[in-house]
């Protein structure tokens, strides 16, 4: 990930809790039962692991779970929640590991932090050589929405209810496809800022990254429950297998 910008370090206080006002605990379990299947009961390795939202339930189904991550507010939340999942700090764009895994995933957007295409393709590549035969990447990315920008920028409701009130403003830089934003969050009598940003990627682009490190598409969902992926999707999670090996 980018040298000054460690996207968790500042997300680390509030992240169980807006990952659960915005229903990604929740889904932690369908995520983690998606993965099992993957792992045929064997070792997955998490590309940005943070505090476990996924790692720690798909250890408890009796996958031996691995993570990297550059933050180490997030790796202390990790180690707070369970001593099982081992994690070690490092760039998810450029590592390499002793170890093969059956799965390699990095979700929840964590893929688009980084903030280059050459850093991405190196992501890919370092994930390629990390999986056994037959092992498979995941990546679950959301589909970009560019629409309502005007002069390059855009203001969006995430969330509204009774307590909290979320909103997210976005800076597009359309030559770079990079979107810098911050999340802003009125809960009670309290108003937090986050900064947050982020280079979009297409599923098409995705795939032609993904064959420049030697990697093929073998599935492509809307969700961990298996939904189709459509024109309609606003996220899509990408399964890959190395077409050389």
């Amino acid at each position: 990930m980018s040298h000054d910008f460690i996207y968790a370090d500042d997300w680390a206080s509030v992240y169980e809790e807006i990952t659960e006002v915005r229903g990604k605990i929740t889904e932690a379990d369908d995520t983690a039962a998606f993965l099992e299947r993957h792992c045929s009961g064997g070792n997955a390795l998490e590309l940005g692991i943070g505090d476990g939202r996924v790692a720690v339930p798909l250890s408890a189904r009796g996958v031996k779970v691995e993570g990297i991550d550059n933050s180490e507010s997030m790796l202390k939340l990790l180690a707070s929640r369970t001593d099982v999942v081992k994690a070690r700090h490092g760039d998810i764009a450029n590592f390499t590991s002793l170890d093969r895994y059956n799965a390699v995933f990095c979700i929840y957007n964590t893929f688009m932090l980084l903030y280059t295409r050459e850093a991405q393709i190196a992501c890919l590549r370092s994930a390629a050589s990390a999986l056994k035969d037959g092992g498979t990447l995941a990546i679950e990315i959301e589909v970009p929405a560019l629409d309502g920008f005007i002069n390059g920028q855009k203001t969006t409701t995430l969330l509204v209810d009774q307590v909290n009130t979320i909103l997210r403003t976005d800076v597009h830089d359309a030559l770079r496809q990079n979107l810098v934003s911050s999340f802003l969050w009125f809960s009670e009598t309290s108003v937090r800022r986050l900064a947050h940003r982020v280079r979009y990627v297409h599923h098409q682009e995705l795939d032609t990254m993904a064959d420049c490190a030697g990697l093929k598409l073998v599935e492509r969902l809307s969700d961990w429950t298996g939904g189709a992926f459509t024109q309609a999707s606003t996220r899509n999670i990408s399964l890959y297998r190395r077409s050389t090996l």
